[in-house]
């Protein structure tokens, strides 16, 4: 972190970095509170994230067009016990066939994406995979 503030675009701003394990630079610039920018940064970058998951990259809730706030607030509390499932169901599934890692060094899948994928199968051939079912539905058991 740079300790005093620093003249960028004409704006008074403060900057900080972090080393990723990829070898990535991570540049944070913020008004305030430079000691915690980059744990800042990424609990937004946990919560984009996490949206990400409820709109494009899997539930489509904007699709749903709800604008009740009850509606939506009981919509959004069963999409996150139905991404809490996809990302078990990823992390047993990623157990038994491992994601596939691409050149680039990352994973082709996200577990949430592979866990989602799988559920999907489940679901839309029910009769040929009753038996998985049984086994990822146990997943949502607190025992």
């Amino acid at each position: 972190m740079l300790t005093k503030r620093r003249r960028i675009w004409g704006r008074w701003l403060y900057v900080a970095a972090l080393r990723l394990d990829d070898g990535e630079l991570l540049i944070v610039v913020t008004a305030h509170a430079p000691e915690s920018a980059i744990s800042d940064y990424a609990k937004r970058w946990g919560i984009e994230t996490l949206f990400g998951c409820f709109k494009t990259r899997g539930f489509c809730l904007e699709s749903t067009h709800f604008n009740h706030p009850e509606r939506l607030s009981k919509l959004i509390a069963l999409l996150a016990l139905a991404m809490c499932w996809a990302m078990l169901v990823g992390i047993w599934q990623n157990l038994l066939h491992p994601i596939k890692i691409k050149k680039h060094g990352r994973p082709a899948k996200s577990i949430f994406r592979f866990g989602l994928d799988f559920l999907r199968c489940i679901f839309f051939d029910f009769k040929l995979h009753a038996d998985k079912f049984s086994t990822a539905i146990s997943f949502l058991s607190c025992t």
